[in-house]
């Protein structure tokens, strides 16, 4: 049987569940699959990139972890690709490789103002409170009044965490350095801006009742955003989840409103035109006023408002990031391919290269779409058979091997075990015990994970 050794540059669920499926599917190879994570956990966004009060959507870890622990998969952690191993490190060891290395960063919004301190990165800051080793331990938490533009589910993440009073947030694996900074958090109103109407917003139900469930938070909606065309009024009548996002906003406008300490305020309608700034801060945000234009988009009406702020998140997407040796589409931000298939610049697909998940289709869908998506890259892989690589050494041990003679620090599958039982430990010994406490220095992860 011909034996197949297949590199994975990444170990979020795109990566992770395309290495399940090639085990479960393929009779006609014998598998060998080596994981690599330039974090020492595995997981990637879903650690990473879910707000810590989200624990249902956390439970994907759960599957995640039986794909780990069947044991036909190894794990390498803590190596960066390009650096502790490169392109032609791979060629030497393996048949082939997919990169799963996601969309990390924030897409840009060009409007005037943006580069204004206190500006930010939706996906910036919620690497923060997720207790991602490499971003400052400290976030500049010094504003009452902040706009979040974007009408999407990390739009509502990052404005239900500035909203949210930290001690509702002591039963969540919330990092220590995390609490004590919203703790200190003089916010009392979170705008929300989104340039469309509600029935046309990218959030789920779920996320938006979360929303609406904080303590003390009151819900700020206006009923002008509520005057719906007929465009509107068919997505309703149509789509089950516009009609319960509708639902629960109408629900919303009936709440007594003036008692609670803090406002999240939903802005519907509302165009971005400028961040104002004075003394090089950010001071108020200046928006247009739209309507619907009848052919699913808006039009702007000439009317401009603005609200004084002290910071502005921008949530309108993330951002894949190039890797070296592999072809980057500069204005899409993802590995140019077909089918999961990389393409080089004259389009032609390059022998025993792939891609999967958002940096092959950019930062759209959901855990569903992942799966499919893998699959996808997956027939492209075992039907090119022909145009694999031809490692010079592809004995197991000559990877672990190699890292270690360039002094990587790498953690495997045992080290990750010690790093969750520690994490688990530490949240029950907590004084309101908690499911875990997530350690947060890549030194303390490393030094975990490869006690002895």
């Amino acid at each position: 049987m011909t034996k197949l050794r297949l590199a994975i540059v990444g170990a979020g669920p795109a990566g992770i569940y395309a290495a399940d499926l090639l085990v479960k599917a393929e009779r006609h190879f014998d598998v060998s699959i080596d994981l690599f994570e330039q974090l020492p956990a595995p997981y990637g966004l879903v650690r990473y990139g879910v707000a810590p009060d989200h624990p249902r959507i956390k439970g994907i870890v759960n599957a995640l972890r039986e794909v780990l622990d069947s044991g036909v998969i190894r794990f390498f952690g803590n190596v960066r690709y390009g650096v502790d191993i490169t392109l032609d490190d791979l060629k030497k060891h393996y048949n082939a490789v997919i990169f799963s290395t996601g969309a990390i960063k924030d897409a840009a919004l060009n409007i005037p103002g943006m580069d204004l301190e206190g500006s930010y990165g939706a996906a910036d800051f919620v690497s923060w409170f997720d207790g991602h080793p490499d971003v400052p331990r400290t976030w500049p938490l010094d504003a009452q009044s902040v706009a979040v533009i974007g009408n999407g589910n990390v739009a509502l993440d990052v404005s239900r965490i500035l909203a949210k009073h930290a001690d509702d947030l002591l039963v969540t694996e919330i990092p220590a350095n995390v609490y004590e900074g919203l703790k200190a958090s003089p916010v009392t109103d979170v705008h929300v801006f989104g340039r469309r109407g509600p029935a046309q917003v990218k959030f789920t139900p779920l996320e938006l009742r979360e929303l609406g469930e904080m303590n003390d938070v009151d819900m700020i909606v206006c009923d002008e955003d509520f005057e719906l065309d007929e465009a509107s009024k068919a997505a309703i009548a149509s789509n089950k989840q516009v009609f319960v996002i509708n639902k629960v906003l109408n629900q919303w406008r009936e709440r007594p409103v003036g008692t609670a300490s803090r406002r999240l305020h939903l802005h519907f309608y509302a165009k971005p035109l400028e961040i104002v700034g004075s003394d090089g801060k950010v001071s108020a945000i200046r928006f247009e006023r739209t309507v619907p234009d009848g052919a699913g988009g808006v039009a702007g009406t000439g009317e401009i408002r603005e609200i004084p702020i002290q910071a502005i998140y921008r949530a309108v997407g993330y951002f894949g990031s190039p890797l070296d040796g592999i072809p980057f589409d500069e204005h899409h931000g993802v590995i140019p391919n077909h089918e999961g298939q990389v393409l080089d610049d004259d389009n032609t697909v390059i022998p025993g290269v792939y891609a999967t998940g958002w940096i092959k289709r950019g930062p759209v869908g959901l855990i569903g779409h992942t799966k499919s998506d893998a699959m996808e890259t997956l027939s492209h892989l075992v039907r090119d058979q022909a145009n694999w690589w031809a490692p010079a050494d592809p004995a197991e041990e000559s990877v672990p091997a190699l890292l270690e003679s360039r002094g990587v620090q790498y953690t495997d599958l045992e080290g990750w075990h010690k790093l969750d039982q520690h994490e688990l430990a530490l949240g029950e010994a907590q004084p309101t015990p908690r499911l875990r406490v997530k350690v947060v220095p890549r030194e303390d992860m490393i030094a975990i994970s490869r006690a002895d």
